[in-house]
């Protein structure tokens, strides 16, 4: 190019339509490696993302377009439609430089967040990076406005607006944080990665050797570390996933859900005919809330993690709620460390965005022993015991069959400002269930009986303790608001929750409360 002269191939319309087309696809050297690891390529992804024939108001298309190694910079932000609603959005290219951060990514970054707060939007974040360019170290790293500022930034917008991360690929140190620091983790099987450290560097720092799947991959973050939220897949399920979940989100904590029409219940057993009273057998709570959710709303949050607790939003009667649900399924519903963290965090995410709970409790209690002792269970079940007491949205305990212990507190109790405490015709409520009662306050009586008496004895004991902590004998004493066939139970969760809708509470004044973390 002549000194002085623009460059012609950028000049004119014709040239802007050259330019943006270069830099919309992205790096081309690099195209053929995302096809091989079968992962999509970012505009594909907005594509399946983003409402079809709607506008997509892209920022700072051209940012560090002079360089022809780095078109834009490798991420994509801007404003679109998911399902006609408006949404912020910032997605890696992986084509450009592994999807690294750079000088221009950061500052992207930034700028959309500042965005979906001033226009009060939910933002996804569609994450496929190998995080920060050590040769950018000084132009990203430290400063006010660099990469400390994205998650200063998403703490900012925690509970104000919704954000969900799609974890397509790595995000490894401190770009970690990023996908910790959002609302729900959709993290693709085989390709997405979470990791402070990687192999190389753990085997370098301490003598361990691991593979990237094992250290940070996305079945592990789903099923052990609890980091992942939902696990997908492929690209395409991935970004599915994250529209079912916005559809139950609102804009901002100023709104609410919104509604969607109403189905029936799924056909199957009657809940009399799932639960048994027989408080040694357990039955699936999977069937339970089949019976009273609309048809095919159920939507799980975390799964693989901590099974003896379920957690996932549904619809009733086109509502939006969230359940909350004990598992005696697997380890007899108990409550556990990670259970009540994970109960804990959904509680606090559904309270965030005005979407009312429902407890579902068939729980003996929190574990007990010197191992969960170790671990904390008395910090960690404290979470959940908080969270439950400063949620405002509507609540409603039911009692499916057993509620005992510390159990009755973070599954909601009366104590906790339920709006209504139910239970089924089969429930119990009690200090602990009738065999560790009647062993704990009998024992040395038992001990003294001959051995040919001791059943009999024990047994008498049980029936009448099983008599003392009836349900109709709690209902009687007005410590639970109603008693509810299993048949009825749907119609009276969705009877309640129109009642309670207008509900006005707010947490007492405080610059923050001291989270038992």
């Amino acid at each position: 190019m002549s000194e002085g002269r623009p460059d012609e191939e950028r000049t004119g319309e014709a040239g802007y339509f050259r330019e943006r087309a270069r830099i919309e696809q992205g790096n081309l050297r690099h195209r053929d490696k995302l096809k091989e690891e079968g992962k999509l390529f970012v505009r594909d992804r907005l594509k399946l993302l983003l409402d079809p024939g709607s506008e997509f108001q892209e920022d700072f298309l051209f940012a560090r377009s002079q360089d022809p190694e780095t078109p834009a910079d490798g991420v994509v932000t801007g404003v679109g439609s998911v399902d006609g609603r408006a949404v912020c959005i910032m997605a890696n290219d992986y084509t450009v430089k592994a999807g690294s951060w750079g000088e221009k990514t950061v500052q992207k970054i930034v700028r959309i967040q500042e965005r979906a707060q001033r226009l009060q939007l939910p933002l996804l974040y569609l994450v496929d990076a190998a995080g920060g360019r050590i040769s950018e170290q000084i132009k990203i790293f430290p400063g006010r406005y660099h990469a400390g500022r994205i998650f200063y930034n998403e703490v900012q917008l925690s509970g104000v607006v919704p954000q969900v991360c799609i974890l397509f690929g790595p995000s490894p140190a401190g770009s970690a944080y990023l996908p910790a620091l959002t609302d729900c983790v959709i993290m693709v099987d085989g390709k997405a990665s979470l990791y402070v450290g990687s192999p190389r560097m753990v085997e370098m720092a301490i003598g361990e050797k691991t593979t990237l799947e094992e250290l940070g991959g996305a079945r592990m973050h789903c099923s052990v570390s609890g980091c992942g939220d939902i696990l997908a897949g492929s690209d395409e399920e991935a970004i599915e996933l994250a529209k079912r979940y916005l559809a139950f989100m609102p804009q901002s904590y100023r709104e609410r859900p919104g509604a969607a029409e109403a189905r029936p219940a799924a056909p199957g057993r009657s809940i009399e005919e799932i639960v048994p009273y027989d408080q040694r057998k357990w039955f699936d709570m999977y069937e339970v809330i089949g019976h009273v959710v609309d048809a095919g709303s159920f939507f799980e949050i975390k799964r693989l993690f901590a099974q003896e607790i379920i957690t996932g939003f549904a619809r009733l009667g086109g509502r939006a709620v969230g359940i909350v649900a004990n598992q005696p399924k697997v380890k007899g519903g108990v409550l556990m460390v990670d259970s009540a963290d994970k109960a804990a965090r959904f509680i606090w995410l559904c309270n965030a965005f005005n979407i009312p709970l429902v407890y579902l409790a068939d729980v003996s209690g929190f574990m007990v022993g010197s191992k969960v002792e170790r671990a904390g269970i008395i910090r960690h079940g404290a979470k959940m015991v908080f969270a439950t007491s400063q949620a405002t949205v509507p609540k409603i305990s039911v009692v499916v069959r057993k509620c005992y212990g510390a159990g009755l507190y973070a599954m909601c109790g009366p104590a906790f400002e339920p709006d209504a405490a139910l239970s089924l015709p089969q429930g119990q409520v009690a200090i602990m269930g009738p065999e560790p009662a009647v062993n704990a306050v009998y024992y040395n009586k038992i001990m003294e009986l001959p051995e040919s008496e001791r059943a009999a004895y024990v047994q008498g004991k049980r029936n009448e303790y099983v008599k003392d902590v009836d349900i109709y004998k709690l209902a009687s004493e007005m410590l639970v608001d109603g008693i509810i066939a299993g048949s009825e139970l749907r119609g009276e969760l969705m009877k309640r929750l129109d009642y309670a809708a207008s509900k006005q509470l707010e947490f007492p004044a405080r610059r923050n409360p001291v989270l038992p973390v």
